[in-house]
């Protein structure tokens, strides 16, 4: 059956894939936002359905005002022995942790700390031990992919951490995996940074320890040169075996908005690339070493592909999230409407707002928000990080209406458009494409365009860091209600 790449839209990076109970189940990074962790389930590869969170809970991942693309980075789970576990890192504490949980649909333990350094961990079983990977600095000074074996009921360390391979040469070694197979033990990387020059690397040895042969055409994954092309940055990636004994690479990877125009602003996306071993126990990716947009792959399934969410469709603890650990006084949600009650906190600070926010899918997008305001101020927000966001909303200012679009770019803090109301509600309206987006405000039967704002703006060329546009609803300094949103993909 065919399938189209990416098999997961939006701001999902950094994922790493299992298999169990004859199911697949995949997680992503989450960085600044709360519940930490997305965890997907899939019986094919293709379809993934979101069924909750890993880190659900405060005491399990410290998020008080961390800067945007602070907090958790890239995690990876493993099942073993009927229990799964997920590794991570909290780049804002600089602690490697893993949880775990017998039942997938239920909670996860409280952290265990590994005292090892670097980012991107991952876990290894084989035959009753249990190794601890990551990029960083060994015991003893040298810096790679460094590995010690640990007790998997305390995180104690049973050896000292050591450097195992330094990679191909590329920049910003990371997101080490560590795979026991046939032909040996592979152990696969990223390389290049999660830019344009990002790509998936592989070494081979006969021990958990090395040496390792590195392949000899690395990177074995990489678009960073198949330009003009809308997709790029392939990297980070976990090898997985389907149910057909067919092999794959799930890794990330961006849609930038214009093959001539390098920016991307819907975050680092899930990819799906076929895997070839030959008869030498090497493998190779994709198409000529790239991804591609579709692929055929052996299985009787049909790509679905949900075009609109609403309240009624979509789980607020599941499809939604906070920035950082949310006040849940503030917020009444239900499928008819949902009710924010704003602080002084803004979207502007690195704190909490009150914001709720779900990511936005595809370039192609009509949303549409029916905005009451008490007082205070209430609405939608195209949301990349404090610095750059596009706001539209309805506030209440001197017992008067009104509506108000405001671009925050880099710093600049600007009201592009003010339009009295003569009462205390409307309806908000942003309609996507790759390039822009475009604000209107529907208002007693009569709509107004508000403005313009680039998507550009909005991208990690521009930002930086290392998220994607979140679509939040928030409200600041009062009480406002949000009913019968809309977002539909073209």
């Amino acid at each position: 059956m065919k399938y189209n790449n990416p098999v997961v839209k939006g701001f999902y990076p950094d994922p790493s894939v299992c298999f169990a109970e004859g199911k697949y189940y995949l997680v992503c990074s989450s960085f600044q936002y709360f519940p930490g962790v997305p965890l997907f389930e899939s019986d094919d590869l293709v379809n993934w359905k979101q069924i909750g969170h890993v880190l659900t809970r405060k005491s399990q991942v410290e998020l008080e005002k961390i800067n945007s693309s602070g907090g958790v980075f890239a995690p990876t789970i493993r099942y073993n022995k009927g229990r799964f576990y997920m590794v991570t890192t909290n780049d804002t504490t600089h602690r490697n942790f893993y949880v775990y949980t017998d039942d997938i649909h239920g909670e996860w333990s409280e952290p265990i700390t590994v005292d090892q350094g670097g980012i991107d961990p991952s876990l290894l079983f084989d035959e009753g031990h249990v190794y601890f990977i990551s990029n960083g600095t060994d015991d003893f000074g040298e810096s790679g992919v460094v590995q010690c074996e640990i007790n998997i009921e305390t995180g104690e360390k049973l050896s000292n951490s050591k450097c195992i391979w330094k990679g191909s040469g590329g920049r910003y070694l990371e997101s080490p995996h560590m795979y026991k197979l046939e032909g040996g033990y592979y152990l696969m990387a990223a390389e290049g940074g999660t830019e344009y020059g990002h790509m998936i690397t592989y070494a081979r040895g006969s021990s958990v320890w090395g040496p390792f042969e590195s392949y000899s055409k690395n990177p074995v994954l990489t678009n960073r040169n198949k330009a003009p092309e809308i997709i790029q940055g392939i990297g980070h990636g976990d090898l997985i075996c389907d149910k057909n004994g067919e092999w794959h690479i799930l890794s990330l990877g961006f849609r930038q908005i214009h093959i001539w125009q390098p920016y991307h602003h819907l975050g680092r996306e899930v990819f799906l690339t076929p895997v070839r071993f030959d008869d030498d126990g090497w493998f190779t990716a994709g198409t000529d070493g790239t991804a591609a947009a579709e692929y055929e792959i052996a299985g009787d399934f049909v790509q679905e592909e949900k075009k609109l969410y609403n309240f009624r469709n979509t789980d607020f603890s599941v499809d939604w999230c906070y920035l950082r650990h949310p006040h849940m006084e503030n917020y009444d949600l239900s499928e008819e409407k949902v009710v924010l009650r704003g602080t002084n906190v803004t979207l502007d600070d690195v704190d909490s707002p009150t914001f709720i926010g779900i990511r936005q899918r595809d370039f192609d997008m009509e949303l549409t928000a029916d905005v009451k305001v008490t007082d205070g101020e209430c609405g939608v927000t195209i949301y990349m990080c404090e610095n750059e966001h596009y706001d539209i909303a309805v506030r209440e200012k001197g017992g008067k209406y009104e509506a108000v679009l405001k671009l925050n770019i880099g710093g600049i803090k600007h009201e592009q458009s003010v339009m009295e109301l003569s009462s205390d509600s409307a309806r908000l309206i942003v309609r996507a494409d790759s390039l822009g987006y475009k604000f209107f405000v529907s208002h007693c039967g009569t709509e107004t365009g508000m403005g313009y704002a680039m998507t550009k703006y909005l991208s990690s060329e521009v930002s930086g860091g290392f998220t994607g546009v979140v679509i939040g609803l928030y409200s600041v300094n009062g009480t406002g209600e949000i009913a019968d949103l809309q977002i539909e993909y073209k």
